[in-house]
């Protein structure tokens, strides 16, 4: 493993489970059974600005909320896969799409059914409360927890070891 700040040089996209890294792992139920997560609008402005900056995202989500769909695709996100059961097969059609290699997409996940895809990415990262299994194949523990802010750090230290965090279009929403 090298050192982290020479791996972000190598990300051209991200990939990002979304209950323990986007929200927190604490949902709270409706009565109809439909959870309701809340997000860091932080980790949102990365996001967008990823986009803006044409990084691929991809969101690999086991959960199925129409919600979280519509959030990402505000955020100018277009490949959300929900309802992941199989998050291997969802991440590789994610490399085919944009032709990339897995080494160079950075995945963030907080537990056991992100462990083969971390095992297979470039650059694995996780929340500072991920699984203890997880943070055994990070190379990045964010020292901020799932839905605190965690994916706005590792967005924002790919993009300024890029170059391009603190640039014109930095200012534009």
């Amino acid at each position: 493993m090298g050192n982290f700040k020479e791996e972000l040089m190598k990300v051209k996209a991200f990939a990002f489970d979304v209950d323990g890294v986007f929200s927190s792992s604490q949902v709270y139920m409706m009565d109809d059974g439909e959870p309701v997560r809340t997000m860091n609008i932080k980790d949102g402005y990365a996001v967008q600005f990823a986009v803006k900056k044409k990084y691929p995202i991809a969101i690999i989500t086991g959960g199925s909320s129409e919600a979280v769909k519509k959030r990402f695709q505000q955020l100018g996100v277009t490949d959300i896969y929900l309802k992941s059961y199989d998050k291997m097969g969802d991440f590789d059609d994610f490399l085919y799409k944009y032709d990339l290699d897995a080494s160079e997409v950075l995945y963030m996940g907080d537990d056991i059914p992100d462990y083969n895809v971390m095992k297979k990415c470039g650059v694995p990262v996780c929340p500072s409360d991920a699984s203890e299994e997880i943070k055994s194949i990070s190379k990045y523990i964010s020292n901020i927890r799932g839905g605190e802010g965690c994916a706005r750090d590792v967005i924002e230290q790919v993009l300024r070891a890029h170059g391009c965090w603190m640039d014109k279009d930095s200012f534009i929403w």
